[in-house]
């Protein structure tokens, strides 16, 4: 059972955020220090990639662990109520974002997923990021 009333509940799920989160703002910090300049939200590519590397045609998503379903992840774990609910939200989540990637590569797209758990080794990522986006040069 919800701990909380539905105007509570609403009000707490306003406060997820899909743009401009803090995993998301701390890769942009990352990649525009090493000098790689990108686009935000690709509208006009699927999924509305996070940061568009046009000239490398490279696109970078930026997930978090809990909402889309990284597998290997002590944060992927599933909600303790209201399971009839979360379940198909989560795995349509899961879906999307394969079938998103697929797209994106047929398309001609070079896509790579930074999980919000790999923010915690910021040198690793960074090495990470940096052979994905010169690995087109």
């Amino acid at each position: 059972m919800d701990t909380l009333t539905p105007a509570e509940r609403s009000a707490r799920m306003s406060l997820v955020r899909s743009k401009d989160t803090k995993p998301e703002m701390l890769v942009r910090r990352l990649v525009h220090g090493m000098g790689f300049r990108y686009r935000l939200h690709g509208r006009s590519l699927p999924g509305k990639p996070d940061l568009v590397f046009a000239g490398r045609r490279s696109v970078v998503f930026v997930h978090g662990c809990f909402w889309h379903r990284h597998g290997i992840c002590k944060n992927t774990r599933w909600p303790k109520s209201k399971l009839d609910f979360w379940r198909p939200k989560l795995e349509r989540n899961h879906e999307r974002d394969v079938a998103t990637r697929k797209a994106l590569r047929k398309l001609g797209w070079r896509v790579l997923i930074v999980w919000e758990c790999q923010l915690e080794n910021l040198p690793r990522l960074s090495r990470r990021i940096r052979n994905f986006l010169e690995a087109v040069h």
